[in-house]
């Protein structure tokens, strides 16, 4: 029986294009720091080598740590000092990436109805991002983070999707069975892997990111209406009745 429901954020409680946020980002974090002494090819080199080296995170350290580790290796030891200017920009330049996305009321309808059916919500975006840049994109989406028992993020995560031990990660640290949960995302090689974990899937077509060779028609999917209805008929627990 289903007890809980893992949402991905970007892309799916969060509309948007991938590749638009990507160039939003950069663009604002190369505008915040480049300068003569930190060139802006030099940055966005860092920050890919960085997390790059996240996606293939062993679990052996936080992603926070690898991240850093990377990136100050590239940039310079004294780049650690400026890390608060990093917490800043997310801060404030940040909010200004929320122009490429494009929020549907549906994203909080559906959060709201299963918080109203007891069922425990899970914010499982991959966490390549502080906390601080996390809680802003799920203000973009107009989601409230007090729904979500964990929202994971590059300070509490070793692991990042597609790896099966993010999930494994996180159903250990919530005492929850793969059989117990559904996953819903728009990714189809990062979100619809937990199905070899034998959690049931969701796969939210709007903005949707193929994998190549992997067949989806026999994939559970749809947009928001159809996610909002499927939501519509999965059962009250009784515990979560209001």
């Amino acid at each position: 029986m289903i007890r809980a429901v893992l949402f991905d954020l970007d892309g799916t409680l969060l509309p948007m294009d991938q590749e638009e946020f990507i160039q939003a980002y950069m663009g604002e974090i190369a505008g915040r720091f480049g300068s003569e002494e930190l060139k802006k090819e030099d940055l966005i080199r860092a920050l890919w080598k960085g997390t790059g080296a996240m996606v293939k995170n062993d679990g052996t350290s936080s992603n926070e740590e690898v991240f850093w580790k990377v990136f100050a290796g590239l940039l310079g030891e004294g780049i650690l000092r400026r890390r608060s200017e990093f917490d800043d920009f997310y801060t404030r330049e940040f909010k200004n990436v929320g122009r490429i996305a494009s929020p549907n009321d549906l994203a909080g309808r559906c959060v709201g109805r299963l918080k109203e059916k007891g069922y425990r919500l899970i914010a499982a975006t991959n966490p390549l991002f502080p906390r601080t840049a996390t809680l802003e994109r799920m203000s973009w989406a107009g989601i409230d983070p007090a729904s979500f028992e964990l929202i994971t993020t590059y300070e509490n995560s070793a692991y990042c999707k597609p790896n099966l031990e993010y999930y494994r990660n996180i159903l250990d640290r919530q005492g929850l069975l793969a059989e117990e949960c559904l996953m819903v995302g728009n990714d189809v090689a990062e979100d619809m892997c937990t199905s070899k974990l034998g959690m049931d899937t969701f796969l939210l077509t709007e903005h949707l990111i193929p994998a190549e060779g992997v067949d989806t028609k026999e994939m559970r999917q749809g947009g928001f209406k159809e996610l909002y209805n499927y939501i519509e008929d999965m059962p009250i627990l009784k515990e979560g009745v209001l």
